[in-house]
């Protein structure tokens, strides 16, 4: 059997698995990280013989991954096609671009997949079962048949688009990686006022005047108090015997005595 013929092969238990099992060991540290891992490693088995740089390519595929279902299946084809032409040395593309497609593509995705489909089958179907029509429940199979054939065409049109990508940038993977990393730093931080909620909640007063700390600081840097938050974690995080759990732990304590002390709304 060919290279080309086995890798194909892998490919394909790459899809099939996160279709499958793409959820499963979902947790709050990773997400669907752990989910992605067991999907491509049959890929990174083929791919790497070594098993210190299988291991290395592995703990880059255990990052945060969360995104939509549906959609994920783009991003696990251009990652299969850069591994497959680069190699261990694209890690950081990989990671990169990971960070930077999981969050428009789970917007779109939670768009197409989730709200359109559930409003309108779901309407559909229930009416139709109001009035004892078995028909509404073909309609959410023949739903789910469309949605995994998307799938599928999505996952190898991720591969031939990363292909495309790697013969036609050549050696310029040092500028890709760049260029994705700003990507995903620029989504990440986008995300960080949106998802984390804090404010500051202490008021000056001299007389009948009352200045809002949350006023001055959104002159300063609009989501200055969820950016403060994300700060302080990434520094317990890389603080000697710490891990998510006691930093979770311990974010939660703060909370509530910067709550209770009126330094956070």
């Amino acid at each position: 059997m060919s290279k080309k013929v086995e890798l194909n092969k892998s490919m394909r238990k790459v899809f099939w698995r996160w279709y499958f099992f793409g959820q499963a060991g979902w947790n709050y540290e990773k997400m669907q990280g752990l989910g992605y891992y067991y999907s491509v490693y049959p890929l990174m088995k083929k791919l790497y013989g070594n098993i210190d740089v299988r291991a290395e390519a592995s703990i880059n595929e255990l990052q945060f991954f969360n995104t939509n279902n549906s959609m994920a299946p783009i991003i696990l084809g251009v990652d299969g096609a850069i591994q497959e032409h680069q190699g261990i040395a694209a890690k950081d593309t990989v990671a990169s671009l990971k960070t930077g497609m999981m969050g428009p593509l789970a917007g779109i995705g939670d768009t197409l997949f989730a709200v359109i489909p559930n409003t309108i089958i779901g309407s559909i179907a229930s009416y139709m079962a109001l009035k004892g029509n078995p028909v509404g429940l073909i309609l959410w199979i023949a739903y789910g048949f469309l949605r995994l054939g998307i799938m599928r065409s999505f996952f190898y049109m991720g591969y031939r688009e990363g292909v495309k990508l790697i013969d036609s940038l050549g050696d310029r993977l040092k500028k890709i990686t760049n260029a994705a990393n700003v990507l995903g730093m620029t989504v990440i931080g986008a995300l960080i006022p949106s998802v984390i909620t804090a404010a500051f909640a202490y008021k000056f007063k001299n007389g009948g005047v009352s200045v809002s700390v949350q006023s001055l600081a959104d002159q300063i840097m609009p989501g200055l108090a969820p950016a403060l938050v994300v700060l302080l974690t990434y520094w317990l995080l890389g603080r000697k015997k710490m891990n998510s759990t006691r930093v979770t732990f311990i974010l939660i304590i703060i909370g509530i005595l910067a709550y209770n002390l009126k330094i956070f709304a």
